[in-house]
């Protein structure tokens, strides 16, 4: 885990957006909300934005996190997902 103040500015549980950035294809926004359920189990609508060539999407997702842990966790799954190329 990351020596951060994460913490003190935020207050457990809560919502929180990832936004995962990979190449364009259909199964991308179904990977998302496939690792969001495994870490979290809930209704999940993501928000897809093509990029300008349309060669990547970006997938919004909000979910509900219960610490540091658990984001940094969802941090590392979404980053495994092998078409993503960056989590934010």
């Amino acid at each position: 885990m990351q020596k951060t103040r994460f913490d003190e500015l935020v207050e457990f549980p809560c919502h929180f957006t990832f936004k995962v950035m990979g190449v364009a294809t259909p199964e991308l926004p179904d990977a998302v909300v496939a690792v969001a359920q495994e870490h979290a189990p809930g209704d999940y609508s993501p928000t897809v934005k093509p990029s300008s060539k349309g060669n990547y999407h970006s997938v919004s997702i909000q979910i509900r996190v219960e610490s540091q842990q658990h984001i940094e966790k969802l941090y590392q799954a979404l980053a495994a997902i092998e078409e993503v190329r960056y989590v934010l």
